[in-house]
């Protein structure tokens, strides 16, 4: 795992020139196109700030990254930033998830909910036009952890879900709960599965026994390809942990959707869909025939902006870079579990994640407003959410955690 940390004056020259490559509405006549730049009534693109804010030019210059760029043809008056795109799916494939030179296609998606549908429609579409499946053949498979973004996939798509219990102290799948609701699926029908497996849930940041799984399906012999739901932890966990099966390394991980605007804190709308080659061609639009190389993507037209950002942001780092920082937060996380436990506090905490999620007790509703504790129910909580940010100090743990002996004693 290496990329290359660059330095400030670095990251602007390369971004100011993907602009420079880019079409200059200003410059050029392109009257075919129903775009521009941003209003210039309301974004000043002569603000002198600009010169120094590579993202902000290029929110400004308002490049369209419509399409899928790893494929070959795409509207090439934006091809600067376009470039920087390819370079940045090509640094998440290749080194942080282990796939070959060129082996992998993706964009920047508006979120993980986004990229974890694309995923889900591209299989789909691959197992009804590979094996003729109906959709009453065709099934997610997905813990009763996983997002929500599961079910929703599943109602647009209009396929199944199968929804697998979980144990409520280690978070992992039952196992043979699992292959219980499989051979049920079989019987009635079902032939393909989708299976997803979580690289950290939402609310736990629990990673699913990918092994376990596998044995599971292989066992009963199942047509299934595996996506990966990296949405939180796939700026973390491969930091973290060394484990070649939650990467393209795994021969059944078809797939892998990624949140730049958590970890990586990078603006909302900044997702990422990585798919191996070969897949992402069961959802081309094939209608989109104004679109120069067609249209891939769930969402078609895109901020070539967020691309950048994300760009930005890994070559600010370099992969040493970021490591380091993911370690600084692991022990900070790690400081967080060993004061709570010395407090006989219970609480679920994956030990390569930095989420903490404790029980109720003794936390007062009071007290989880002023943290802003995420609940897993609004209506009923059973469990409270820590999530060990950059902004989360020491210190502001401290103070937590003196709120949290003033409700012990007061009982």
């Amino acid at each position: 795992m290496h990329w290359e940390k660059y330095s400030r004056q670095k990251i602007n020259s390369v971004v100011f020139e993907a602009i420079g490559n880019n079409l200059n509405y200003r410059d050029s006549p392109p009257i075919g196109l129903p775009a521009s730049y941003l209003d210039s009534k309301v974004f000043y693109s002569d603000a002198p700030f600009l010169g120094d804010a590579p993202f902000m030019s290029t929110m400004v210059a308002n490049p369209n990254h419509i399409g899928c760029h790893t494929l070959g043809d795409s509207e090439p008056v934006f091809k600067g930033t376009q470039q920087l795109e390819r370079e940045l799916i090509d640094i998440c494939a290749t080194q942080i998830f282990g796939a070959e030179p060129d082996s992998v296609d993706g964009y920047v998606a508006s979120g993980g909910t986004e990229a974890n549908i694309q995923a889900f429609w591209v299989m789909r579409n691959y197992f009804m036009e590979v094996h003729g499946a109906s959709l009453d053949e065709i099934a997610i498979v997905y813990s009763a952890d996983a997002h929500y973004s599961m079910p929703k996939g599943g109602n647009l798509l209009c396929i199944q879900s199968i929804v697998a219990d979980v144990d409520q102290e280690t978070r992992l799948i039952d196992q043979d709960q699992l292959k219980a609701k499989l051979k049920e699926a079989e019987k009635q029908g079902i032939k393909n599965f989708i299976v997803v497996m979580n690289m950290s849930t939402t609310m736990f940041g629990s990673v699913d026994d990918m092994a376990s799984t596998i044995d599971s399906l292989e066992s009963l012999g199942l047509n299934f390809k595996i996506h990966v739901d990296g949405a939180y932890g796939g700026f973390i966990y491969p930091f973290s942990t060394e484990d070649p099966l939650y990467s393209f390394q795994n021969k059944h991980v078809i797939s892998f959707s990624l949140d730049a605007h958590k970890m990586l804190q990078s603006p909302y709308g900044t997702g990422i869909a990585l798919i191996r080659k070969g897949y992402i061609e069961y959802a081309m639009t094939k209608e989109a025939n104004y679109v120069k190389g067609k249209d891939y993507t769930l969402v078609g037209s895109r901020s070539g902006a967020n691309a950048v950002a994300i760009w930005m942001i890994l070559r600010a780092y370099g992969s040493a870079g970021w490591k380091a920082k993911i370690e600084e937060l692991l022990d900070r996380t790690e400081w967080l579990c060993a004061q709570l436990t010395k407090r006989g506090l219970k609480f679920y905490r994956h030990p390569r994640m930095n989420i903490v999620t404790l029980k109720p007790e003794p936390i007062s509703l009071s007290l989880a407003a002023k943290y802003f504790l995420v609940p897993d129910d609004h209506e009923s909580p059973s469990w409270w959410k820590v999530v060990v940010m950059d902004h989360v100090t020491e210190g502001i743990l401290d103070q937590f955690l003196i709120d949290i002996d003033k409700e012990l004693k007061n009982g």
